[in-house]
């Protein structure tokens, strides 16, 4: 991955684990230890799922630039899909309090949406690659 992709991933990874870790404590208060591993689970669920997005996005948008638009939308229905998926599988779990797994789940990828969206503002992207190589050369003559 190239840095400015890096930059961008962790950039909406760290606000992301923030929000997990202030509603880990949160869900710990207010649910116990069952609330702060379902809101723990849930921010592990969503860091995975976006960050897996956003690299393909990536890949997709430099080998296949003119699928980039279709895919990128193509790409967050189905990660909401499959986000609505999990919050449907734990419903009745035990495992962890499903209450706070699933606002975490909400929060989570609401904060990387708004993380992403702020890296992507801030960042200098080009949007032509200059030429690394070979550039024509200019002689004095005209032909």
């Amino acid at each position: 991955m190239p840095s400015n992709d890096v930059r961008i991933l962790a950039q909406a990874a760290v606000p992301t684990a923030a929000v997990g870790a202030i509603a880990a404590v949160v869900s710990g208060v207010v649910a116990g230890g069952k609330g702060a591993i379902g809101a723990g689970v849930a921010t592990l669920i969503v860091i995975l799922f976006m960050g897996i997005g956003l690299y393909v996005l990536q890949r997709t948008a430099k080998s296949l630039p003119h699928l980039f638009q279709a895919m990128g939308l193509m790409l967050y229905a189905a990660q909401i899909l499959l986000l609505f998926v999990f919050l449907a599988a734990f419903k009745n779990t035990t495992l962890f309090h499903p209450k706070a797994f699933a606002l975490t789940l909400v929060a989570g990828t609401l904060a990387w949406i708004a993380a992403q969206t702020r890296a992507h503002m801030k960042s200098k992207i080009l949007y032509v690659e200059p030429d690394s190589g070979n550039k024509p050369e200019k002689s004095g003559h005209s032909s």
